[in-house]
């Protein structure tokens, strides 16, 4: 009988000590699976962070590239052009200039062989071009079509009661709206926002791809006529807000919006379209007020920049209108203000332009002033001719040539293509 019960009892020791090495093991099991766990995640949250530092190169990369395409896109246009055709890029005319035809309201065989000719980068028109919806849309559709490289086609439509050559016409059901005085004096930066989007809307439809606005001029001299209401007032800061406002909203519809006019039209008492306006405020006195707007529109996305003929006696002594300038242009606008867009100047067709210089003369001293553009010259021919000369005479180089023409197609790869 004890025989028995010890066989009984040293049965079930070695039942426990089975169960013991059973559960030590399954312990050890847990512990081993809980560190490879820990493992596999501290794997995959590398993995996770490589994956999006790769992606996020990837896209940078990707970012690069289509900046590279563009740049290599650009360069082998200009690689493909004649010298004339590269200089006929810098014209931005009227239609009357471009075909010789006194009034110009369709684009036929006429504008087909003049732009077959005088591949010019642009055309503006006025009042006279434009006289319903089915004619301008037909005639900015041909235009277009003719021009081997995208062509800008532009207006000056403000908005407002003095600069709108479409919303003034009453053959056309647009969207008005009031000075831009009120607009700026409602302290809302989304009325602003509203004109932009609203004129670019309609100015896409009828194939306009870039408006002369907004006004970016401060309204510091309340006696004047040239600009008047046509400004947002003579808040700095608030007219730099509607400015920028507005540059949105015509960019969001691909119109290209030109901020004008540079360095400031808002303080002078004349009027450029009849000679000399001079801007009596020294460099300092334009920094904290009439440059903000400027500065607004550029970091608002603004490609385009307007230099209006306007004399700075305190900052260009020689009394050279700021469109000829190098000082205002290069010096200022470019190297202090950061903006490596598209300068185009005013209309050179203004008596602050004609009764100084002569076609030729304007259009070369504004290319060496580090202008882009030169916007309906007196006598198209001849300016033209004057900056071919000015190459052939190396009084300008072919590279100074490039570099607005880089500009140019910059601009119209990018909004028009």
């Amino acid at each position: 009988m004890k025989k028995n019960s010890f066989s009984h009892k040293r049965v079930i020791i070695l039942i426990l000590l089975v169960v013991l090495l059973m559960m030590s093991a399954f312990l050890f099991y847990l512990m081993v699976k809980k560190d490879q766990f820990a493992l596999e995640k501290d794997s995959s949250s590398t993995e996770d962070t490589n994956t999006g530092k790769d992606s996020g190169d990837q896209k940078g990369n990707t970012e690069v590239s289509e900046e590279e395409e563009l740049e290599k896109k650009i360069q082998a246009q200009i690689s493909e052009m004649s010298l004339e055709e590269k200089i006929y890029q810098l014209f931005f005319v009227i239609p009357e200039s471009l075909t010789g035809v006194d009034m110009v309201t369709q684009a036929g065989d006429a504008t087909k062989a003049a732009l077959e000719q005088y591949p010019v980068g642009g055309i503006i028109y006025f009042s006279q071009n434009i006289e319903n919806e089915e004619q301008i849309t037909t005639m900015t559709s041909n235009s277009q079509s003719y021009s081997k490289i995208p062509l800008f086609i532009g207006v000056d439509e403000e908005g407002g009661s003095l600069v709108a050559r479409i919303a003034n016409n009453p053959n056309f059901q647009v969207p008005t709206f009031p000075d831009m005085k009120e607009i700026g004096a409602s302290g809302d930066p989304s009325k602003a926002y509203e004109v932009g989007s609203s004129i670019g809307s309609y100015l896409k439809e009828y194939g306009f791809n870039m408006d002369f606005a907004p006004d970016a001029d401060v309204l510091t001299n309340p006696e004047n006529t040239a600009i008047g209401s046509r400004s947002f007032g003579s808040d700095p800061q608030l007219v730099s807000q509607m400015v920028a406002e507005e540059v949105r909203g015509l960019e969001e519809q691909n119109v290209t919006a030109v901020l004008k006019h540079f360095p400031g039209h808002g303080s002078t008492a004349e009027d450029s379209h009849n000679g000399a306006a001079v801007v009596n405020r020294s460099l300092e006195e334009l920094r904290s007020a009439e440059f903000l707007p400027f500065e607004a529109g550029i970091q608002a996305g603004a490609d385009v920049i307007m230099v209006g003929h306007l004399q700075v006696p305190q900052v260009i002594p020689d009394d050279t209108p700021a469109s000829l300038s190098s000082v205002m242009i290069t010096d200022i606008l470019r190297n202090e203000l950061g903006f490596d867009g598209l300068v185009i100047t005013d209309s050179l067709s203004m008596g602050a332009v004609t009764e100084y210089y002569t076609s030729a003369e304007a259009a070369v001293m504004c290319i060496q002033a580090g202008g882009d553009m030169l916007l309906i010259p007196e006598d198209f021919h001849q300016a033209y001719q004057g900056v071919l000369d000015a190459v052939n005479n190396q009084t300008l180089s072919e590279e100074r040539i490039n570099e607005s023409l880089t500009r140019i197609l910059r601009v119209k790869y990018k909004n028009l293509s």
